[in-house]
């Protein structure tokens, strides 16, 4: 029994039509990086003092405060499942935190590339596939991975004591697993509840479930 070509080329043509990002795609990026970024803006203050006083008590504690500032990337990934997702919404909450004005200034894009970076590795990783906990967990983790070497240079903390960074990379991770990952998975399970993705496999699966 022969074939035909078109038979043939039906997966392939569809495996790359998944990946190809759709004007949805584009829009709803743009609209989680700037919602996220309004998260960023009032993160600054909540979770610059906790970072603070984390560091006070212990150098390099403070990172256990950072994982909300890692979220974009997560919640890009998991919503629109293409590559370079995670990226583009970090970055784009990263320079509208920037726009409405923080601390650091313009060096917050330069965090958005690294962190979102870090998260798109990890969905990389699993080849756009696979969209569980685990891997969200794993994505956040990837992010603070990607604040830790941004930071080694931009902030010198490669001047510091070993101590401190492995402190400040272990509580990253900690930090962007829950904060990011679990809070993120977790997030997007919600929207996708409320029909507001439903132009998305999250929200396809999330209407499976109920």
């Amino acid at each position: 029994m022969h074939t035909s070509t078109s038979a043939r080329t039906a997966p392939a043509v569809a495996s790359a039509n998944r990946f190809q990002w759709r004007v949805v795609d584009i829009v709803v990026a743009a609209v989680l990086g700037v919602a996220i970024g309004l998260v960023f803006w009032g993160w600054n203050t909540v979770g610059g003092l906790w970072f603070v006083v984390m560091d006070g008590l212990t150098p390099g504690l403070g990172g256990i405060a950072v994982g909300i500032w890692l979220i974009g990337g997560v919640i890009g990934g998991l919503v629109i499942r293409k590559p370079g997702a995670a990226l583009l919404v970090e970055v784009i909450a990263a320079v509208v935190s920037a726009l409405i004005g923080n601390v650091w200034g313009v060096t917050t894009i330069f965090s958005g590339l690294a962190q979102g970076l870090g998260a798109e590795l990890i969905f990389l990783a699993f080849l756009y596939v696979r969209f569980t906990l685990p891997v969200s967990m794993l994505a956040g983790v990837g992010a603070g991975v990607g604040a830790w070497v941004l930071e080694l240079f931009m902030s010198a903390n490669i001047e510091k004591s070993v101590e401190f960074n492995l402190l400040y990379l272990g509580t990253l991770v900690v930090s962007g697993a829950l904060l990011a990952g679990l809070v993120g998975w977790l997030l997007v399970r919600a929207l996708a509840a409320t029909g507001a993705l439903s132009r998305f496999a999250v929200g396809r699966e999330a209407r499976r479930d109920v």
